[in-house]
């Protein structure tokens, strides 16, 4: 056993990317789970530990973590996964800042304006997903990863994003075929692909169940 204690709520979010790094790497890892009406009613003694009042939280042995993308930059450098130059690993966190740019737009659409957004939101989407394809097409035309020759936690949540919009937009990427090549090349890799599999993958909604 690693070790490794991912605590969250009952839900994909921004756990994820950190599960399919874990996956890929062949890693095990336990969950605690939160249930969110306990964290908004202030019921979880776990709130007044973190940080920055957020989940998820991220343990190696007594070594304690939060912050999703500074627990992908830590697995990114622990599993050598972080670009093999600086030049690399500043790409490969220029393209995680922007995946993350989309995120957070995907998660105000989801918890806030569902209702009232979502066609502004389909409308602006391809925009956002271009900036993803133009780079894919500027290593080696797109048939390898993000950044060098080397999958990186940028690929991992950039697999997530895309999945999450995939979910509320099933054709979003008929124009943009490198995207579509990308996420079949990343979830074929067999690790990967037995954790996508999982029952634990397939228990956890992308958003809260209302």
């Amino acid at each position: 056993m690693s070790g490794y204690v991912i605590t969250y709520f009952p839900m994909r979010g921004r756990a994820e990317p950190i599960r399919l790094l874990l996956g890929d790497q062949g890693v095990s890892w336990k969950e605690e789970e939160v249930q969110l009406a306990d964290w908004l009613t202030g019921k979880c003694e776990i709130k007044k530990q973190t940080a920055f009042g957020q989940l998820p939280q991220f343990k190696d042995g007594d070594f304690v973590l939060y912050q999703s993308n500074t627990i992908l930059r830590y697995l990114g450098r622990k599993y050598g996964i972080s670009g093999g130059s600086n030049q690399e690993s500043a790409l490969i966190d220029m393209v995680n800042d922007g995946v993350d740019d989309l995120r957070v737009k995907y998660i105000r659409l989801v918890i806030f304006e569902l209702e009232t957004g979502k066609e502004k939101y389909e409308k602006e989407l391809p925009n956002h997903l271009s900036a993803f394809e133009r780079i894919l097409s500027q290593n080696s035309n797109g048939t390898k990863f993000v950044v060098g020759d080397k999958i990186s936690y940028a690929d991992y949540n950039l697999l997530d994003i895309l999945h999450c919009q995939l979910d509320l937009f099933p054709g979003c990427l008929s124009a943009f075929p490198l995207l579509k090549v990308f996420i079949e090349r990343v979830t074929s890799r067999p690790k990967l692909s037995k954790y996508l599999k999982s029952e634990g993958r397939a228990k956890r909604p992308i958003v809260p169940k209302k």
